[in-house]
């Protein structure tokens, strides 16, 4: 048995008697006994379980990853460590991994089970709640604050969220805000190929729908979008498709110059028509002057030019009062 971190991670070895006692383990006939389906998607199911150590409810989170001859891929090991590492600077807008646990499936699959601790809702459910017309400019650019501080954490610390969508942000039930599953597309990515199930159509960045090369800068797209949701409690871009996706973020912002396009896409820009940016706050009138420079910041065609999460929080937005708050 091979330690990651902690008094109960483990990695899965080839001894029959081993692999029994991990299953149990992993899949809470031990340690965590599930009390309801709170999530699915393609790579498994999200439970609530509560700990009976200690009585907390966790969240379980499984991830399918192939078997190699020597158990679980270097790159998966890895990247697991790597959020048992971030752990231990316990930041507050970063939801809590508190246990990693392996099992063999099969001989070719291993199910690797995260648990976090649990938050009742996320931000999606969060925004449905709030009574009309929707959350106070103030309150927005706390939840904004937090969101940002969280995600220049990620990226001083060479992590990419990938997936950053109101269902992967959890809101407590005193307003703080937690990322969440922001080591899973990593996870994904040892064995996975970036698909639309792992990065959602309508937060997605022109160069991802683009298939170009990405970086940090991807997870601020998908943030300006949100940024933009918690004010109209809907999506901004809609697509049904990558092209679809682009042509609705190009009647907001603009068909980008030709400099721009870049070279190693297949999609040429001759196969949008040209259009001018308009104005933010004729679509989302909410928006203040300083709030709506900061959204056009982030959804900025080139990633080079894209604000950083840590400039973003430097931005005059935050210390805006023309709402009077």
């Amino acid at each position: 048995m091979t330690s990651l971190s902690g008094r109960r991670t483990f990695l899965v070895h080839k001894s029959q008697k081993q692999r029994n006692s991990q299953v149990m383990a992993q899949d809470g006939g031990v340690q965590y006994e599930p009390v309801a389906e709170i999530g699915g998607g393609a790579y498994g199911t999200v439970y609530k379980a509560r700990d009976k150590e200690s009585g907390k409810f966790v969240a379980l989170k499984s991830v399918r990853v192939q078997t190699n001859q020597d158990g679980l891929p270097l790159s998966t090991v890895r990247e697991v460590a790597l959020l048992k590492r971030l752990e231990q600077f316990d930041h507050p807008n970063i939801v809590k991994l508190m246990d990693v646990c392996a099992s063999l499936r099969t001989e070719q699959e291993t199910k690797v089970t995260l648990v976090f601790e649990h938050v009742d809702q996320d931000l999606k459910t969060y925004l449905e709640k709030a009574p009309p017309p929707g959350l106070p400019l103030h309150h927005v650019r706390d939840l904004m604050h937090q969101l940002l501080c969280g995600l220049s954490f990620l990226h001083s610390h060479l992590v990419l969220h990938r997936d950053l969508k109101p269902e992967n942000i959890l809101v407590t039930s005193r307003g703080q805000v937690k990322l969440a599953d922001f080591g899973l597309a990593r996870i994904y990515s040892c064995t996975m190929a970036l698909t639309p199930v792992v990065v959602t159509l309508w937060y997605r960045s022109p160069e991802v729908l683009l298939g170009s090369s990405y970086a940090t800068p991807v997870d601020l797209w998908s943030t300006g979008c949100i940024f933009a949701e918690m004010f109209t409690r809907k999506p901004l871009f809609c697509g049904e498709s990558e092209v679809d996706q682009l042509t609705k973020i190009f009647s907001v912002i603009g068909l980008p110059r030709e400099e721009e396009w870049p070279n190693d896409v297949t999609l040429s820009r001759e196969n949008f028509s040209p259009q001018n940016p308009q104005p933010i706050t004729e679509q989302i009138p909410e928006f203040t002057k300083e709030g709506a420079d900061l959204l056009m910041k982030m959804l900025t065609f080139d990633p080079l030019r894209r604000i950083s999460a840590q400039k973003a929080l430097d931005h005059g937005f935050f210390s805006d009062q023309s709402d009077n708050s």
